[in-house]
């Protein structure tokens, strides 16, 4: 099976420019692509992880990487997905986020200057040093207002209101593509399905002022069987970092995805054989348990190594067993400043183990009946828990799949 054929099979490729040409570049290890990743937040996400498993298979096949680092483009704001406008971070935020997704990305990606090894860019570098009236006349002629405004990333944002500052973000996306395709030699751009016409504009782009094809191919985006997008939901993402989704809480997530999802995960996600993943494509019941422990376990190791992920399910079974090691779910520590005249209530004890974002949030929690305290529904929002209790250690189970063990210092 080619690379082609087998990311098809995986249900990896969504829309292309040119089905034959691509097929041939990356089928014969001829394709310098790049994958662009705005930085948002200090941590990638699980949506990110999809990008970076793909870029991880063209490496092993002998193309190219470029991993573009969104300096200059998060100065601005990609409206793409969006109904309202990104906050503005300033450059020092985005530069730290910059140097964490580094890091997180060396993980999956092999970086150097050697032949077959992948390149790191930043956008920065060249878009800050834009002058604004030269990059009018060279590139604002290339492109259709008209065709701007009918491309999706802008259409769903016309009701509330596109600023022009996000307007100009298809522009930057394309300079970016233009740019590499002159420096480095970049001649595919990729990217999740919702950079459709982003990517085009540097297509056209290129054939415009170089006489020249380059060439776009979109990821299938990663969403549940609602449409909902998986893993990088706004205020609820799964984030690649561990101090902000703990190695047990990542293997959680994948451990929980939906019965008719688990399969579609296994095939886009993780490096198992397409025949190994076949066979469990009729598995019913506990069997298709097991098929979500194994999703677990391998996306778990891929993110935070072996130990981890053995760690992960360790603990899961535990906790499901009602037995067991329990020393590696997620807790927190208590200590003597956390009690109020010798004891802690329930609303600040959740805020404290980050199981809810506030004290409202709690009480809505517990009143709906969502939180359990060694296995006993904690009904009373004005509940008190002293220091001395439980023997002191006792675990909070938030709805069905959350659990956190607290302990007393």
């Amino acid at each position: 099976m080619t690379l082609y054929d087998e990311l098809t099979a995986r249900g990896l490729i969504a829309q292309t420019t040119s089905e034959e040409e691509i097929r041939d570049l990356i089928n014969n290890g001829k394709a310098t692509f790049y994958i662009g990743f705005d930085c948002t937040a200090d941590s990638l996400t699980a949506g990110h992880f999809m990008a970076l498993t793909f870029m991880k298979r063209m490496q092993q096949a002998g193309n190219k990487p470029i991993a573009l680092i969104g300096g200059g483009t998060t100065m601005i704001g990609d409206p793409s997905g969006r109904t309202d406008m990104r906050k503005m971070l300033t450059k020092e935020d985005i530069d730290h986020n910059a140097a964490c997704f580094k890091r997180q990305m060396e993980r999956f990606i092999d970086f150097g200057d050697g032949p077959g090894k992948a390149l790191m860019l930043n956008n920065a570098d060249w878009l800050l040093k834009l002058n604004y009236v030269e990059l009018l006349r060279e590139v604002g002629a290339c492109f259709s207002v008209n065709n701007m405004l009918r491309a999706e990333c802008y259409k769903q944002r016309m009701e509330k209101g596109l600023s022009f500052l996000e307007f100009n973000y298809m522009i930057m996306q394309s300079y970016d593509f233009y740019h590499m395709f002159q420096t480095v030699g970049c001649n595919m751009q990729c990217g999740g399905n919702d950079q459709w016409s982003n990517m085009l504009g540097g297509a056209e782009l290129i054939r415009r002022k170089l006489s020249k094809d380059a060439h776009c191919l979109t990821i299938t985006l990663l969403t549940d069987s609602q449409g909902n997008k998986m893993g990088k939901t706004a205020g609820n993402a799964v984030w690649l970092d561990p101090n902000k989704t703990s190695p047990f809480e990542f293997y959680q997530y994948w451990r929980n995805v939906g019965d008719e999802d688990v399969i579609k995960c296994l095939r886009m996600l993780t490096f198992l054989p397409l025949e190994q993943i076949d066979e469990m494509t009729n598995w019913e019941g506990s069997q298709l348990n097991r098929a979500k422990e194994v999703l677990a376990y391998e996306l778990t190791g891929l993110v935070h190594g072996e130990e981890e992920a053995e760690k992960a399910q360790k603990a899961a079974q535990a906790l499901f067993a009602g037995g067991g090691d329990k020393s590696n779910t997620p807790s927190t520590a208590l200590t003597e400043s956390d009690f109020t005249e010798g004891s802690i209530g329930i609303l600040d004890l959740m805020v404290k183990c980050k199981l809810a974002p506030s004290k409202k949030e709690a009480r809505r929690l517990v009143e709906q009946g969502g939180v359990l305290i060694n296995d006993e529904k904690a009904a009373d929002p004005a509940a008190r828990f002293g220091k001395d209790q439980f023997s002191g250690e006792f675990l909070i189970k938030k709805g069905k799949k959350t659990f956190h063990r607290v302990t007393m210092e």
